[in-house]
């Protein structure tokens, strides 16, 4: 008999598999999971609103479905975290600020929607910085989300409390949102798979929403909706299930004849092209450390996988400061501002300070011609290679309560600088994974980013899996559960 241990412990995949078997049923993995929220969360902070009646629920009708013969959806009985920006009917949508503080939706995200369709049991909403605008994991709201490896340690963000939870094995799978990095950085802090689909896979609808402050967090031209998980299958499985087009989101692109998310993870890497780089020719600082880790998974592409590897990268002009331009010129500047002055200290500092910031036109605009600089040296680079590999982040995990360091590898750096590795891949829209690439002396998890060309989201999971075949992770678990006896 399977214990509540051993079935925190277990993939999306296999428990999908075991409960369609019958060898466990829903109940039994939801009240396994909710046991091991309530040994742990107290630490962590990962879930901000728990929904543990309504997961009891929603697994009991589950198992009546299963018990009666009735056919389920792929992820039945599966577990999952949602992140808090992403809205959820009935329940609480806090987004991380005092000004929805009490705010719940009347209308499911479509990606919450897709996953009830899937049977998927949502176990409560999972903990982010003010509307995701930071990728360090504390707000003014809720008790700030530490990481699993290192309870001193911030676990990311804007996805911090999804990651947190799937590293803890309180739930396999978490839902995130990647507007600059918010669910690959994360996963490279904590250990784990985060996939940013190519843009227009995954459909946004309705994002945050408020009659008081209308599209107050509207990042849709940057932001993309994906899996935080322990395997790559489980990352695939639920892109399958919540990627597709929808007429709420006219972005969304038809599904091209033969692709399937499951079946891109099957083949090998041989004779492919691949370009690795660890500072973009220059301008990015990056630990030494994560550059020894990031440069000896760089190696396994050449000498396991049967790649040809070189150092490369598109030359680009430093997108830093273009990067906030485009971020504040899709956002409701009016609302923010007026919601800035009504909340005064309950405000995040820092993002206080960028929506009160006089933007200029040019400002605006220069960033919008920064990001087309940005695509097409991208577009022409990735011409001649099949993935770009990269390190997810440019640092190891930092004490909590910071938005970043600002001094690495003797340089002074912004706050928010250790993230030159993930934005440029919201600018370009092209699809990026995270996936753990080793561990720093001290046992911290380190990233390693894996690229591909536009709408190449099946090479970048068929890499993701042979680099997982050939330095396997998922037995490798945080230190903090085995001296709590999980």
């Amino acid at each position: 008999m399977t214990n509540a241990n051993e079935i925190c412990r277990m993939d999306a995949t296999s428990l999908s598999a075991a409960i369609r078997d019958k060898a466990l049923s829903p109940v039994e993995v939801v009240d396994a999971t909710l046991e091991r929220m309530d040994a742990l969360d107290s630490t962590l902070h990962a879930f901000c609103t728990p929904t543990p009646e309504l997961a009891r629920e929603s697994a009991e009708r589950v198992e009546k479905a299963i018990v009666a013969g009735e056919s389920v959806g792929p992820l039945a009985g599966v577990p999952y975290g949602c992140k808090d920006l992403i809205c959820t009917a009935g329940v609480k949508t806090v987004s991380g600020s005092a000004a929805y503080a009490n705010f719940v939706p009347d209308e499911d995200d479509v990606v919450v929607e897709r996953l009830r369709d899937a049977d998927a049991i949502m176990l409560g909403k999972t903990n982010v910085p003010e509307f995701g605008y930071s990728g360090a994991g504390h707000n003014s709201v809720f008790e700030t989300t530490r990481n699993p490896w290192n309870i001193e340690r911030t676990a990311g963000g804007s996805s911090v409390g999804s990651g947190a939870a799937v590293a803890s094995g309180m739930g396999p799978i978490a839902l995130g949102s990647d507007g600059g990095g918010s669910i690959r950085i994360p996963a490279a802090f904590s250990g784990l798979v985060g996939v940013k689909a190519s843009m227009g896979r995954v459909p946004l609808y309705p994002g945050v929403k408020d009659e008081r402050y209308p599209g107050v967090s509207s990042w849709e031209a940057l932001e993309h909706i994906g899996p935080i998980a322990r395997t790559v299958a489980d990352a695939a499985l639920v892109l399958s299930v919540i990627a597709g087009p929808d007429d709420r989101d006219t972005r969304t692109m038809p599904v091209e004849a033969g692709f399937d998310w499951m079946e891109s993870l099957k083949g090998d890497l041989k004779g492919l092209k691949v370009a690795y780089t660890l500072d973009w020719g220059g301008y990015a600082a990056v630990d030494p450390e994560v550059q020894r880790v990031v440069t000896d998974a760089v190696k396994v592409f050449e000498t396991d996988l049967g790649c040809s590897v070189e150092q490369a990268d598109p030359g680009w002009d430093n997108p830093y400061d273009g990067f906030w331009g485009m971020v504040i010129g899709q956002s409701d500047l009016t609302g923010m501002r007026r919601m800035a002055e009504e909340l005064g200290d309950q405000m995040t500092p820092h993002l206080k300070e960028v929506i009160e910031t006089d933007w200029t036109a040019e400002q605006l605009t220069d960033a919008v011609m920064m990001r087309k600089h940005v695509s097409n040296k991208m577009w022409r680079f990735m011409r001649n290679y099949d993935l770009l590999l990269t390190p997810t982040l440019a640092v190891p995990a930092f004490e909590v309560g910071i938005q970043g360091p600002t001094m690495t590898d003797g340089r002074e750096v912004d706050h928010f600088e250790w993230l030159h590795f993930t934005y440029p891949m919201n600018l370009t829209g092209q699809p990026a994974a995270s996936v753990p690439a080793g561990f720093t002396d001290d046992g911290l998890p380190v990233g390693l980013q894996i690229a591909g060309p536009h709408l190449g989201d099946a090479i970048v999971l068929r890499a993701a899996a042979c680099f997982e075949a050939a330095r396997p992770w998922a037995d490798h678990w945080p230190p903090l559960l085995n001296e709590m006896g999980l």
